[in-house]
């Protein structure tokens, strides 16, 4: 990777909607040159996908939830049963394994307290295995996602 790669990856994780003509002009590349770089990025594994982003209030998601998860048993088929359902659970937005007190920390949005309520009961309270939860309301997101960096 160079630094052209780079300047392609952060335009197309800046936004990855222009033609790859505009993309092109943006980063100093041909059309042709841009398009195969792209294609070796997507082959090597480094460009996985393409989404839009979306509004979480737009869509009338108010509010993030942190979930701080501990399981009864760290047995690997406990943590494998514990993952698969969470994979299954639409409202999890992220799950990630972690150090530390809590096992797990996983993200929900929710529309007010009456969903994340619902997500409680319906969705965290049946998850295999679960010992204990400790949730964590988000009151504003100071730095939103906006990508990894990209340095050569």
């Amino acid at each position: 990777m160079d630094e052209l790669d780079a300047r392609l990856l952060r335009a197309l994780q800046r936004d990855c909607s222009p033609s790859v003509a505009e993309i092109a002009e943006d980063v100093g590349l041909s059309q042709s040159a841009c398009h195969r770089r792209i294609k070796a990025l997507e082959e090597a594994g480094i460009i996985v996908g393409y989404t839009a982003r979306l509004s979480g209030p737009a869509l009338g998601l108010t509010l993030n939830v942190f979930v701080e998860i501990s399981l009864t048993s760290q047995s690997e088929e406990a943590l494998e049963a514990f993952e698969a359902a969470v994979r299954r659970a639409e409202d999890v937005l992220e799950c990630h394994l972690t150090t530390g007190e809590a096992d797990y920390i996983l993200r929900v949005a929710a529309r007010d307290m009456a969903d994340y309520d619902r997500i409680h009961r319906r969705c965290l309270s049946r998850l295999p295995g679960v010992s204990s939860m400790k949730t964590i309301f988000s009151l504003r997101s100071i730095k939103p996602w906006r990508g990894l960096p990209v340095a050569i």
